[in-house]
């Protein structure tokens, strides 16, 4: 562009500046306005020429440059050069328009050349609202530019009295609906508090301080629904409400009461016999309720039923309890269950030698059942803590009660008369089958003692659904319950009942570890107990177990069988770092035909199978020194040698690893146990010849 050309651009004279006056504004609304020229004279001279109060001037050089400021700010006003590189002023018009926000801002084009109509029309086409030809005469560029700032405050003068007229109208809805809402709150929260009195097990009264016994005005109806009594019992006779409190808990509470003026308020925690005989936990708040002169008015009070939260506060002791009854049982039970394998394992192979000599048979036969019981009492201890793990598959309970119920019968005698009522449809339960029958069988005992002279044993069956809010588990249950007509139990024995080691029994005639067993096993398939007794009525235990999804297995009895030699041409390697348990598992591998080998440690097992090819089993404990567990071993076994299988034996498992997919024997085991299990694992031919007498296998009966 030549100096002439830029010069005529240019159009203004600064020494017109002083025809040019500015309009004074009284606090006037801040508008801006954009002047795009390439020539940086030209954007000096036009913002000299407009700049007034309230009024920024924002310059652009380029079409570019202005777009960016158009996206970022609101303009009054907008002065478009028509001639500038890149992007000319037609085209920066046109994309200001095209922009929703921008489209409606005034554009004014200034241009030194181009004054025909045809670019006239062009630039009106574009978006231009006027046009200031160069040289630019500065009283009309102000007088225009004047205009469109003027347009835009008012414009926004009346957008902004509309955006607080519409904001006040707002506030006025919103203080009115805040209003209704509160209204409609208070009322509901009337109504809540009413409820919420009616329904929580709360009860308020009040007493007079001029009597000297204790009849309570009860001010809402809760107390029947609590107690079973209207409020008017509780002043019929001075002595209802003391008559009814246990016998253990009434002194305390008198003494109590008798210190209540002096220290004005006292709470009390008792045991009140209700309108159905059956007790229950209070928790009785009493505040003195002074005068103005701090006389003596009279008594306010609450009753808060608590008999659930200590239900809750006897479970949590009970599972203390267990807790460290189970640590205890846990940290003997791996090298006890250890010894028993050297005794049963002996016995049983001592027992194939003296076949034909029926005093010696006798006497193994006595060793092995006391050693077996042994074993029996640290499987109780360990499942009643919770810290055995059991063998589950899911079962129909209606097809295992018949043979169950039979045993039971053989085993009360005749004098007791056990029954079974059962719904229909039953649902599939999935448990330990062993410890379900040693439960109930356990739970049949105990009725059968508590009858002496004879009476009647019920197991009902039914199908149940808890609903949430009780203090039991929520959920499907099949519920079998199990009921004498004996002597019934105490409160305070029904407190114990399920405590380890306690029992009402004579020295000698029980361990105590029957219910606790059961509750422990109950426990351990996420299900729970109830029990129910009166004195001289009988007892209901009802045991709750979760509904299964799973289709039930086919149910089978184990019967007593002895084991023949079936290994011939199979090694098997012996893993166990005691040497008494792995000479006995030796000495039995042999008498069932294997070639036994031998290691005293995981990782010398593991050392050996990378030389030997021809091991076909691993019969390995879980916890051993070294670097290699048991576990570890069938891991790495697995994974390098997939084609010898593995069989884990414990005496006790803590489950410091997942088993889900390795195969475990428990100790101690006998041989016939061992012998079936590596003929499954192996698919050998079975040789185990079976008594003609079943015996179901139960836990022994405590």
């Amino acid at each position: 562009m030549t100096d002439d050309l830029r010069q005529g651009e240019a159009g203004l004279n600064l020494d017109d500046f002083h025809l040019v006056s500015a309009r004074p504004l009284a606090d006037p609304i801040p508008a801006k306005i954009l002047v795009v020229d390439d020539d940086p004279r030209n954007l000096v001279a036009v913002e000299e020429v407009l700049r007034s109060p309230g009024v920024e001037i924002v310059t652009a050089d380029s079409g570019e440059s202005a777009l960016r400021h158009v996206l970022k700010d609101d303009f009054a006003v907008i002065l478009l050069d028509v001639q500038m590189p890149r992007l000319d002023g037609y085209e920066v018009a046109s994309l200001i328009r095209n922009r929703p926000r921008s489209s409606r801002v005034p554009i004014l084009f200034l241009t030194a050349f181009n004054k025909d109509d045809m670019h006239v029309f062009k630039g009106y086409s574009a978006g231009a609202v006027d046009y200031v030809f160069k040289p630019i005469e500065p009283l009309i560029l102000r007088s225009k530019v004047d205009i469109f700032v003027d347009l835009y405050r008012k414009t926004e003068e009346i957008r902004r009295q509309a955006e607080q007229e519409r904001r006040l109208l707002m506030d006025n809805l919103h203080v009115r609906s805040e209003k209704l809402k509160a209204e409609q709150a208070l009322r509901r929260r009337e109504e809540h508090q009413s409820i919420i009195l009616q329904s929580l097990p709360i009860a308020l009264y009040t007493a007079s301080v001029e009597e000297d016994h204790r009849q309570l005005h009860f001010t809402n109806e809760s107390i029947e629904r609590i107690t079973g009594f209207r409020p008017g019992a509780f002043l019929e006779r001075p002595d209802f409400w003391s008559s009814r409190i246990n016998l253990d808990d009434r002194e305390r509470v008198l003494l109590q009461l008798r210190r209540l003026e002096e220290e004005g308020s006292v709470n009390l925690e008792y045991r009140w016999r209700c309108a159905d005989g059956v007790e229950r936990h209070f928790l009785d708040q009493t505040v003195l309720m002074r005068d103005e002169d701090g006389r003596p008015r009279e008594f306010f009070g609450m009753w808060f039923d608590i008999t659930e939260s200590k239900q809750m506060e006897q479970n949590l002791l009970h599972a203390s309890k267990l807790e460290a009854v189970g640590r205890l049982t846990g940290g003997i039970a791996h090298d006890f269950n250890n010894m028993l394998s050297v005794v049963i394992g002996n016995l049983d192979l001592l027992k194939k030698s003296i076949q034909g000599n029926e005093k010696a048979e006798r006497r193994v036969r006595m060793a092995l059942e006391s050693a077996q019981h042994c074993a029996d009492l640290t499987y109780r201890l360990l499942t009643f803590s919770r810290r055995q793990a059991l063998q589950v598959s899911t079962i129909d309970v209606t097809s295992v009660m018949p043979s169950l119920l039979e045993l039971m019968r053989r085993t009360l005698g005749e004098h007791i008369n056990a029954s079974l009522q059962s719904s229909d449809n039953i649902w599939p339960i999935q448990v330990d089958r062993a410890q379900f029958e040693a439960a109930l069988l356990n739970l049949a005992v105990n009725a059968r003692d508590a009858m002496p002279d004879g009476g009647d044993l019920t197991i009902s069956l039914e199908n149940q659904f808890i609903e949430e809010g009780r203090s039991a588990p929520s959920g499907e249950f099949v519920v079998i319950s199990v009921t004498d007509t004996g002597i019934g139990m105490a409160p305070e024995v029904l407190e114990k009942v399920f405590e380890p080691f306690f029992t009402t029994k004579e020295s000698g005639k029980g361990t105590g570890l029957g219910l606790s067993m059961v509750y422990g096993f109950v426990q351990q398939c996420h299900g729970h107990v109830e029990v129910e007794s009166v004195p001289n009525v009988g007892t209901t235990i009802r045991i709750f177990l979760p509904r299964s999804y799973e289709a039930a297995e086919s149910a089978s009895e184990n019967q007593s069988a002895v084991a023949h030699p079936f290994g011939e041409g199979h090694t098997v390697l012996v893993v166990e770092d005691n040497p008494a348990v792995r000479q006995v598992a030796l000495s039995t591998l042999h008498s069932l035909g294997f070639k036994v080998l031998e290691a005293e440690t995981g990782d010398e097992a593991a050392e050996l199978l990378k030389t030997r090819n021809d091991i076909n089993l691993v019969l390995s404990d879980v916890r051993m020194p070294g670097e290699l567990s048991g576990v570890d071993l069938a891991r790495l076994i697995q994974h390098e040698r997939p084609e010898i299988q593995v069989l884990l034996t414990t005496g006790y498992f803590d489950g410091e690893g997942k088993l889900e997919d390795l195969n475990l024997l428990y100790k101690p085991y006998r041989a016939t146990d061992l012998a079936e299990r590596i003929q499954s694992l192996m698919k050998l031919p079975r040789s185990v010849e079976f008594e003609n007498t079943a015996t179901h296998r139960t836990a022994a009966v405590a």
